[in-house]
């Protein structure tokens, strides 16, 4: 697949999803993601799904998770997910709520790494 395509009823949930972020959301894109270059996109919508935050130079989704994705239907579904998108050529770096809260710099520096990386091949 090259062309990224997405479910039209899904541009309102991704609007909704951007004002209604999460405190690790805000946190991420307020103090790193937004005035990081290349762009960062809050909330976009691939095929059936919509990722966190998406680098479409780089081809890198970031997903933020909350406890629900570590019980067995929420690694079920995040791996089906993860394994969608990367039909696209997209990879899809996943980080726990408590990694943003208590190792941040690290985080950061990771999706500096993997942007980098991306973009170089």
């Amino acid at each position: 697949m090259s062309i990224i395509t997405y479910r039209k009823d899904l541009k309102e949930k991704a609007r909704e999803l951007r004002v209604n972020m999460t405190k690790e959301e805000r946190h991420l894109w307020y103090d790193f993601l937004k005035t990081y270059t290349p762009p960062f996109y809050r909330q976009r919508p691939i095929g059936n799904y919509i990722v966190d935050f998406y680098c479409a130079k780089a081809k890198l989704a970031i997903e933020l998770d909350g406890g629900q994705h570590f019980e067995e239907s929420g690694l079920a579904y995040d791996k089906d997910r993860t394994d969608f998108i990367g039909k696209y050529g997209i990879e899809v770096l996943r980080f726990s709520n408590l990694d943003i809260w208590q190792h941040f710099h690290n985080v950061c520096e990771e999706i500096n790494e993997v942007v980098k990386q991306r973009i170089d091949k």
